[in-house]
């Protein structure tokens, strides 16, 4: 194999930055330095990191509710928390770490990389981008103004009818859970749209569709999954609140409504959801990974056909989430059958990641460490998931406490060990500072033992029989010990979590120099300073291959990725765009500036949607014309004077 650079802390970016272009480039692309340009700002950096603050703020917010459960359920017949409370807490942890935490912060990982990667300015619709972001925190405040009422979502986040019905909870507990989700829902819509497009048109000539980083291939399949599956329960949510709000009975069996509609309906969001919360993570390993083996990852175009079949096979499961509701024999078949299935891509994507490993020089950085990590979880959960697969099985474990094992090794663990090894992999290019590796090693030993501990038991409190979603237990039933131990793995987790904010905080603002290329990487994103600049390359690159920093070693071709001339794009917000599937020039594209209008729209949804919640007319009318208005004002075309759509080409 081609003996690849260990680091590279002190070479120039290979991406050339002459001084008269960038000051130029920086004059166009740069933001306003006082509050209006702190709320206006459309730059796809910035909104990544929101992304990721926001959604790490959520994180945290999760986690504390689910230390206050832990406390409650660490011994048998603990009254820290009555049962309502009880409900409201584990509702909205799992609506908290579901929709405001998972999604949203792979969200600002690939709003952030997305066009460094791809060799692009930004992406293809900014504004929207902002937009995505706005609405997305507004609707997780939305969420949360019902906790000081004591009026939170107190149905779990599957929030399944008929108890969710206003008969069995009158409260305004569901209103906000069913307004809420309708509202996060446009968030991701629109977001989901804005890759989609940024995917087909804003990369760099040459970057050709086998040559997209797979964290690429990660969002797109989930961006394109969720442009199906979240309409799904956006429905439910707006029918459920019609029935509790006008009188329908769309899941009311008095009125000759379905509940089991609600079912279908949520988890045909649910399964493929989980999905989306899993391959953009499996994508940030299949990147960075890599890099710290020293080897390109083995496998790519196999790991890149299991993703998109990850998902095509996920969008058809969803009655695996359904198995003990007395559904035909013929579907459990069906549904059971494809629930194995799904196996297969998931498990090409594991061996492609062990044989990098194997077959690399392994440097046991803090990065490495947590990927390595997140594969042996991702094997327990993935058996865990093969076993629930199973019917007959599953009857046995259904409502469980293997249930919450599964979820969380899954949901948390395959999302949350990736997330902090990215933060890890990526901190140098956002902040130019590298991160404390002996902080690093500190903080992922107790995150991995904490979160074992906290978790594995679980497994085995399933096959006692201890049911899931229960305020307390009595004595004497073996579930005291694995309770006892569980408590206790979540402290040590939240401890690790703890270790990460220090060594975030203390490395930003007085960790080492990072330089351009820390990590000796592959792709784009090192090719140019750090933090990269306001438009990200003063020089369009021309791209020969996959791994454009590595060509001299790997030796694979004659052809070599040309940095040092290209399209200089200078003469206004603009940028290129390429064809679909080679990656040919096709167009220059004017790209909008900084604006108050999505954080207007983002506002005046959020008034109206409390205007709904409260049944005040005049309040959502009000509200609903403001959005009309700034809608307007958003599409109010603008006139490009022909003699600006040049082109200079630097050399």
């Amino acid at each position: 194999m081609a003996t690849l650079p260990l680091s590279r802390p002190d070479a120039p970016p290979a991406s050339p930055q002459p001084p008269d272009i960038v000051q130029k480039l920086d004059a166009i692309w740069g933001e306003r330095s006082d509050l209006r340009g702190w709320f206006s700002t459309v730059d796809h950096k910035t909104i990544g990191i929101r992304y990721i603050v926001t959604a790490f703020a959520f994180l945290l917010i999760g986690g504390v509710e689910a230390l206050i459960m832990r406390i409650q359920l660490a011994r048998p017949g603990a009254t820290v928390l009555s049962p309502e409370q009880y409900n409201q807490l584990f509702s909205m942890h799992g609506v908290t770490m579901i929709f405001l935490y998972s999604l949203p912060m792979l969200s600002g990982f690939s709003n952030y990389l997305w066009p460094l990667m791809l060799g692009s300015r930004d992406m293809a619709y900014p504004r929207l981008n902002a937009l995505s972001y706005w609405i997305f925190l507004a609707s997780g405040l939305f969420l949360y103004i019902s906790f000081p009422f004591g009026q939170a979502p107190n149905s779990g986040w599957f929030n399944y009818v008929p108890q969710a019905g206003r008969d069995q909870n009158p409260g305004m507990n569901i209103d906000i859970y069913a307004l809420g989700l309708t509202f996060f829902g446009i968030s991701t819509t629109v977001g989901s749209v804005n890759f989609i497009v940024t995917l087909l048109r804003m990369r760099a000539p040459g970057m050709s569709v086998n040559r997209l980083p797979i964290l690429v291939w990660g969002t797109l399949t989930a961006s394109v999954a969720n442009i199906f599956a979240v309409p799904a329960v956006s429905l439910a949510s707006v029918l459920l609140w019609l029935d509790r709000n006008a009188g329908t009975h769309f899941f009311d069996v008095s009125g000759g409504g379905q509940p089991m509609l609600w079912q279908h309906l949520f988890w045909l969001f649910g399964h493929p959801w989980v999905y989306a919360l899993v391959l953009p993570a499996m994508g940030i390993v299949s990147d960075a990974l890599p890099i710290h083996c020293r080897r390109p990852l083995v496998g790519y175009t196999p790991v890149a056909m299991a993703t998109v079949a990850t998902m095509v096979v996920g969008l058809g499961v969803w009655v695996h989430h359904m198995f003990a509701v007395g559904a035909p024999p013929l579907a459990l078949s069906f549904f059971s059958a494809a629930s194995f299935v799904i196996a297969i891509p998931s498990t090409v994507a594991l061996f492609a990641w062990i044989g990098t490993i194997a077959t690399g020089r392994v440097q046991v950085t803090t990065p490495f460490l947590f990927f390595a990590g997140f594969i042996m979880l991702f094997v327990i959960g993935g058996v865990s998931g093969v076993m629930t697969a199973s019917v007959a099985l599953d009857w046995q474990l259904t409502d469980t406490y293997f249930v919450v094992a599964h979820l969380h090794y899954v949901l948390l663990g395959i999302n949350l060990f990736p997330v902090i090894g990215g933060i890890y992999h990526w901190f140098p290019k956002v902040t130019g500072r590298m991160m404390s590796e002996r902080l690093g090693h500190w903080s992922f030993w107790t995150i991995f033992v904490g979160f074992n501990l906290a978790f594995f038991p679980m497994h085995v409190l399933g096959l006692y029989g201890m049911p899931r979603r229960v305020w307390t237990y009595p004595a004497g039933m073996g579930f005291d010990l694995p309770n006892a131990i569980i408590s206790g793995g979540a402290f040590i987790l939240a401890i690790g979590i703890l270790l990460f904010l220090i060594n975030v905080i203390k490395s930003a603002t007085s960790g080492p120099r990072a330089g351009p290329d820390p990590w000796a990487g592959s792709t784009l994103e090192w090719s140019i300073p750090s933090p990269p600049p306001s438009f990200n390359f003063a020089v369009i690159p021309l791209l020969a291959s996959r791994h454009p920093l590595w060509e001299d070693h790997l030796k694979k071709s004659e052809e070599r990725t040309i940095f040092d001339s290209g399209f200089l794009l200078d003469e206004g917000k603009e940028t290129l765009a390429v064809t679909p599937l080679d990656g040919q020039p096709s167009v220059i594209l004017k790209m909008p500036g900084d604006s108050l209008l999505p954080g207007l729209l983002a506002a005046a949804l959020f008034v109206f949607f409390v205007g709904l919640l409260v049944r005040s007319d005049w309040l959502s009318t009000t509200a609903g014309a403001a959005v009309a208005i700034v809608l307007v004002m958003w599409f109010q075309p603008t006139k490009q004077p022909q003699d600006q759509e040049r082109v200079r080409v630097y050399a």
